[in-house]
């Protein structure tokens, strides 16, 4: 099961039990997307999770880890990741990013999404391009499983597919390096570390077997964070909005398979030249 690095190789079996912890993680973000309205608090957003989740019979895969206190995070504006859910009341604007895991079987999948509180009505046209931006990027490093012999074949096309759209929005959009993607299996977090960004490394050599998270998060200014004072929120220190998008994906003999899309990532996948090989 486990190669170098500590790497967790998953069967097709095993791939399987992820796929349907993944398509819990779908239906809970899209139900909280749906849910989200001017009014309603963050803490209001993490039930609508966790009814989700408990109605398909899995397990919340954030809560109580390390001590985190809720199902998902729900992280508003200039909050980059980990944001806690509360009493914090939305307003239309707002730019929400929820990061969301399941648990079924022992096997988890994890999942991000961003959008706007009321729509492209209430939006502002840059944190609309951000959001944009950002889920293309992400779908840049998800395709790039298919075809690189390295994990820096991610971090090249996320970097570089956000520097194309840094150019066509006339925007400055910052790479957060302090958070990155990861694998994940029977833990939610494993080796190997999945970067966002261009570095000298080459990162682990892409196998059939890996599931990796691929997640880019970006800000519209600094790519500098730090940690608010209840230790888990991760805000820009510039202040600027910030947009994180994630999936978990399986790489298997016959390419690739996006756990926590519905349509396995056929769609984003194809318009990209790379189809999908569910199992």
């Amino acid at each position: 099961m486990f190669g170098r690095e500590k790497i967790e190789y998953k069967t097709p079996e095993q791939v399987s039990c992820m796929r349907r912890a993944g398509l819990v993680v779908a239906a809970a973000l899209r139900a909280v997307e749906d849910a989200a309205a001017a009014g309603l608090t963050t803490a209001d957003l993490d039930a609508v999770a966790a009814a989700v989740i408990a109605d398909a019979g899995a397990t919340a895969s954030f809560l109580g880890y390390e001590g985190f206190p809720a199902t998902v995070c729900v992280s508003v504006n200039d909050a980059v990741i980990h944001g806690i859910p509360g009493g914090r009341v939305l307003v239309h604007g707002d730019l929400v990013s929820v990061d969301c895991g399941a648990i079924v079987d022992g096997w988890h999948a994890d999942a991000a999404v961003s959008f706007v509180v009321g729509g492209e009505v209430a939006a502002d046209p840059r944190d609309l391009a951000l959001i944009r931006a950002t889920d293309d990027a992400m779908w840049a490093g998800v395709a790039a499983l298919a075809s690189g012999e390295r994990l820096s074949a991610v971090a090249n096309a996320v970097d570089d597919s956000i520097t194309d759209a840094a150019e066509r929005d006339g925007a400055r959009y910052g790479i957060v390096e302090d958070y990155v993607g990861h694998g994940i299996g029977t833990a939610m977090h494993q080796p190997p570390d999945v970067l966002n960004y261009r570095t000298r490394e080459r990162g682990a050599k892409i196998r059939p077997g890996m599931c990796l998270a691929v997640e880019p998060m970006v800000t519209r200014g600094d790519q500098l964070t730090h940690v608010c004072e209840d230790d888990w929120t991760v805000v820009s220190s510039d202040g600027s909005r910030a947009a994180h998008w994630e999936h978990t994906v399986a790489i298997l003999e016959d390419g690739l398979w996006v756990l926590t899309a519905e349509d396995g990532g056929a769609a984003r996948l194809a318009a990209l030249g790379v189809e999908i090989a569910p199992v």
